[in-house]
């Protein structure tokens, strides 16, 4: 499997020492790591990783659940790694969508295998299509090859790189079918997807094929997000 960029929250300093090693020596990387869900969740928004492990019992009011929920509503990836097995916990965490639950203790072999499948079955999975009504059709437009989407009224244009198409849906609609973290605010009116920047202008953003306004209140974190790819 590729590389992944990882977030760990855990609040026993062993097992984050414990993981970081297992995972680097099968070539991840560690991005950093948190006791405390709060902290997390603004850590996870700035480094954007490709998957977080998570505690379900860590330091502060709220647990790896209350995070869980939290990531749930932009998308990110996310594995449990957690020793309670308790008939509450499990009520609660069904009420999540992680990528898989590994019960505590663990082994290095068992963990790397748990991420792998775990992983394969999220990249395997129908996540990266959007679905849009287009000149009386519906057409699955893969996300990868979405450049941006700009907002028109209460329409919304798609532009990938061979075709635009003018949906009925307003941009905020648009926003929430999109998956995966590549996809961020630039403008109030534009959404790109940073996997097609290619560089950043003093207002605007240059694509492969076109060019969109950036506002000043949005530039410097579709910079720290590029810079973290």
């Amino acid at each position: 499997m590729k590389s992944l960029n990882i977030y760990i929250v855990e609040d026993e300093p062993l097992i984050v020492s414990t993981i970081e090693t297992s995972l680097r020596k099968y070539g991840h990387r560690i991005l950093g790591d948190s006791d405390e869900a709060g902290i997390a969740l603004k850590e996870i928004e700035l480094l954007t990783p490709d998957l977080v492990l998570i505690d379900i019992q860590i330091a502060g009011t709220k647990d790896g659940v209350d995070l869980a929920l939290e990531l749930d509503k932009t998308k990110q990836p996310y594995l449990f790694l957690s020793s309670q097995t308790d008939p509450d916990t499990i009520t609660r965490v069904k009420e999540t969508n992680p990528l898989g639950y590994v019960v505590k203790p663990f082994t290095e072999t068992g963990l790397r295998t748990n991420i792998e499948l775990a992983w394969h079955n999220y990249t395997e999975a129908d996540y990266h299509f959007l679905n849009v009504k287009h000149e009386g059709k519906l057409i699955r437009v893969n996300q990868e090859t979405i450049q941006y989407l700009k907002a028109f009224d209460n329409y919304c244009y798609v532009i990938t790189l061979t075709d635009s198409y003018l949906v009925p849906h307003t941009l905020k609609y648009m926003s929430e079918q999109l998956q995966g973290k590549y996809f961020i605010k630039c403008h109030r009116s534009f959404i790109v997807n940073l996997k097609h920047v290619k560089s950043v202008e003093k207002n605007s953003i240059a694509l492969i094929s076109d060019n969109i306004p950036v506002s000043a209140s949005q530039k410097s974190l579709v910079i720290s997000k590029l810079k973290s790819i």
